[in-house]
């Protein structure tokens, strides 16, 4: 809920209407995560007894669309926190801003007449919104390769954790895992590169995305940097799931094969 209500909260101006829709959303996702939470049977979100999957994806989430208000509110109210963040987002924004790259695609989906300081202002977002989702990856592979991830705490219920897989829907287990793991790293390697290209095209029949709004530029580039690195997270997860699946597999065959073994 307060994810949802931070850049009402903090950027001035917001209408009453606006606030009033934002509660409305905030409280709707408030309850549906509560729910999902609080029961004892899967649902919908996946790898929910699997930490810290689900706390860094939403961490990085939190800290996108905050760290964004706040550049969006420091063009209006400067402090020292919103410069030193779009400071840092600027330097990101201009070392990844070369062609055919992400944030460049970004830019150029912007209408013709935008002002170069708008521009700046959508490369700045878009580098710090890519920043956090890299370092919310790298966290996420370091705590699988080094920690153990997700077998440290204990061990992991497929059926609990990926509540939407149906393993009796055909095919051997570790090959659909592996099938879907590939899917999901291949489309958050392309979704970067794909969203400006689709609201680019998409802009002659709806009209030309300005992202002059402060909530609409914060929401968009939230959405541009977070979707990709969760289906990257989620290509990661499936693949190690499959991996444990067919070790598990290799020390059961090596016990029935050792059990019959003469002494």
């Amino acid at each position: 809920m307060i994810l949802l209500a931070t850049p009402s909260l903090l950027l001035p101006g917001a209408g009453s209407d606006v606030t009033q829709v934002v509660a409305l959303v905030a409280l709707f996702a408030g309850g549906l995560t509560f729910v999902e939470y609080a029961s004892a049977y899967p649902g919908l979100v996946e790898f929910r007894y699997a930490p810290p999957f689900n706390r860094i994806r939403f961490l990085s989430l939190f800290l996108t669309v905050f760290l964004l208000t706040v550049i969006c509110r420091g063009q209006i109210v400067p402090t020292p926190l919103s410069l030193f963040v779009s400071a840092v987002g600027e330097l990101i924004g201009r070392a990844i801003d070369f062609p055919y790259s992400p944030v460049r695609l970004v830019t150029l989906m912007l209408p013709g007449d935008s002002t170069p300081q708008h521009i700046a202002l959508v490369r700045t977002a878009a580098g710090m919104a890519y920043l956090i989702s890299l370092l919310a990856l790298s966290l996420f592979v370091v705590l699988q390769k080094v920690f153990g991830w997700p077998t440290r705490h204990g061990s992991f219920n497929v059926w609990v954790n990926l509540p939407t897989f149906d393993p009796t829907a055909g095919g051997d287990v570790v090959h659909r895992l592996e099938r879907d793991a590939r899917i999901n790293i291949a489309l958050g390697f392309l979704l970067p590169f794909l969203m400006p290209a689709v609201v680019k095209a998409a802009s002659s029949t709806f009209g030309q995305i300005t992202l002059e709004s402060p909530q609409t530029l914060i929401w968009t580039m939230t959405a541009w940097a977070f979707l990709p690195a969760s289906l990257f997270m989620r290509g990661i997860a499936l693949g190690r799931i499959a991996d444990m699946i067919r070790e598990r597999r290799r020390l059961s065959e090596a016990e029935h094969n050792g059990s019959f073994l003469p002494a």
